[in-house]
This record gives C-alpha cells, sequence and structure tokens, in this order.
C-alpha cells in the first residue's frame, strides 16, 4: 500500500477507455454505499472479479466525480462526513 492513502481508504483508478484514468483515494466506508457498488457492478462486468492491483472503474471521470459528490453530500447531511474528508483527492 502507498503511504498516501490513510488509514480506512483504498486508491481507485477512474477512467473511461476513450480518457486517460486517474488515480481517487476514497473511504473504504463507501464500498458499501449502492451508488459505489453500482460502480464496482460495471468494474466486475468489465474486467472481472481478478484485476490485479488497483482497482479500475470503467467509468468517465467527472460521473465517477458526480457519484462521489452526492455520497460525500449524503453522508455531510448526517454529519459523519468530517471523519474522511482527507480521503477525497485526486
Amino acid at each position: 500500500m502507498r503511504s498516501d492513502v490513510p488509514k480506512g481508504c483504498l486508491a481507485v483508478m477512474v477512467g473511461h477507455q476513450d480518457e486517460e484514468q486517474q488515480r481517487f483515494v476514497v473511504p473504504v466506508m463507501y464500498f458499501n454505499h449502492p451508488l459505489f457498488m453500482q460502480l464496482l457492478k460495471e468494474a466486475e462486468e468489465e474486467f472481472g472479479f481478478d484485476q490485479k492491483g488497483t482497482i479500475t472503474i470503467p467509468c468517465h471521470v467527472e460521473e465517477f466525480r458526480q457519484v462521489r459528490g452526492l455520497i460525500d453530500q449524503e453522508r455531510s447531511l448526517s454529519h459523519h462526513h468530517h471523519h474522511y474528508v482527507g480521503c477525497f483527492r485526486a
């Protein structure tokens, strides 16, 4: 694991076939959110379960940012987001 990934977070690569992939660091708990789970399902359909190394999510970077924003907004409404702000950076 790279040292720039805070405890409780994972790095993912995001990018559609026609764009350059970008690396994002997201809280592990987001992997259980229905919106994020849909992105993971798309990754599984495209790459299978046997991805080596960093998980790659095959969606447009802007779509990923929108999903991340919705999840973060939902969490901020429940006042729990402040613990994970450090995880969200590109």
